[in-house]
């Protein structure tokens, strides 16, 4: 069975629908201790969850590990999980993530359903079968692809966020606007993200489920034009695995935010994006996503770090850029100046 995305107009009826077309002797929860608390009572109505078995993991990215793949591996077996019982995972991309490689690799898979509850989960980490955890100071270093059988979105869980955790699934919004067209793009930076209307985000974020959706269904394994989705997330990778270092860790939609920034800097230069457009996307991630200070002597750093990047062949650095909005450069590299250039348009305040 295919991986199914639900809009979700009533998440009691959809969870039980969900669960009953898996196959499962018995169910486990994975939440982390925030879901735990904002979001599991809003699932409180739904009588198959009830025998549920919680499995609660330390929450954000810095305890998606592999002692917190372990720990739910051992809850999971401890707990009689067998081949046949299926995994429910609710809360944030860390969890989807964590969750989804933990289900993906028990006794060699079960099944699992996804119920994102902040908005970069819903539009990003789950949709596209990716799973994993962070290894060795790297971000999503191990992991398979593997779909859940369900996603189920419902905005509902989005009156738990705060204003942080908003803005930074907002920032794979704009960049799934870059990689569409005009008229997305332009919704979401004339968007007041800042005082958002929640019944008007709700059909923007179905939109932007859309366009990653037709992306990975093109190229599931990321082979091709799947690496669009990449657009700021070579340098916003490294900005963020740097941010862990100092102690005081990026979101990493804002991390991807300000990769957006230096990436359209060299979209402008390499392949001729507007500067216009540029501008006015560079001028929404500055009034509305708080600075992040590198310097000069971090560039080493950061390259370092982008040198990692999945993405990369023959030793190069990859990047995603665009020629216009909706015109996908993938596979493109940048000179140690170039990108030099790119760091010094950020650092020097655009």
């Amino acid at each position: 069975m295919e991986q199914r995305i639900i809009i979700s107009q009533n998440i009691a009826e959809d969870i039980t629908n969900a669960i009953s077309e898996c196959e499962h002797d018995n169910t486990f929860i994975v939440a982390d201790e925030t879901t735990s608390k904002l979001c599991l009572p809003l699932t409180s109505g739904v009588d198959c969850l009830k025998s549920a078995k919680t499995i609660t993991i330390k929450p954000t990215d810095t305890h998606k590990t592999l002692e917190t793949l372990a720990y739910v591996w051992k809850q999971l077996s401890d707990n009689g999980a067998t081949r046949h019982s299926c995994v429910i995972n609710i809360g944030g991309g860390m969890v989807t993530d964590l969750g989804g490689f933990a289900a993906s690799t028990f006794k060699r898979g079960v099944n699992f359903i996804n119920i994102p509850t902040t908005l970069l989960a819903m539009v990003d980490a789950s949709v596209g079968g990716k799973t994993g955890i962070n290894f060795n100071g790297l971000k999503n270093e191990i992991g398979v692809f593997n779909d859940a059988k369900y996603v189920i979105i419902s905005t509902k869980f989005l009156e738990t966020l705060d204003s942080v955790n908003l803005r930074s699934g907002y920032a794979e919004m704009l960049k799934h606007g870059l990689i569409s067209n005009e008229k997305t793009w332009a919704e979401l930076v004339n968007f007041d993200i800042l005082h958002p209307d929640l019944h008007k985000l709700q059909g923007m974020v179905g939109n932007s489920i859309k366009v990653k959706e037709r992306i990975v269904e093109d190229d599931p394994y990321e082979t091709g034009i799947r690496k669009a989705l990449n657009l700021g997330h070579t340098i916003g990778h490294a900005f963020e695995a740097f941010s862990l270092s100092t102690g005081k860790p990026l979101p990493h939609g804002y991390a991807v935010a300000f990769g957006i920034i230096c990436e359209l800097y060299l979209s402008c230069v390499k392949c001729g994006f507007p500067t216009e457009k540029m501008r006015q996307t560079v001028t929404y991630i500055k009034e509305c996503y708080e600075p992040f200070t590198i310097t000069c002597k971090d560039y080493q750093a950061l390259t370092d770090l982008m040198k990692h990047d999945k993405k990369n062949t023959a030793g190069e650095i990859n990047f995603t850029l665009l020629g216009e909005i909706g015109d996908i450069r993938i596979n493109q590299t940048a000179t140690a100046e170039e990108l030099a250039e790119a760091l010094d348009f950020f650092r020097e305040g655009c």
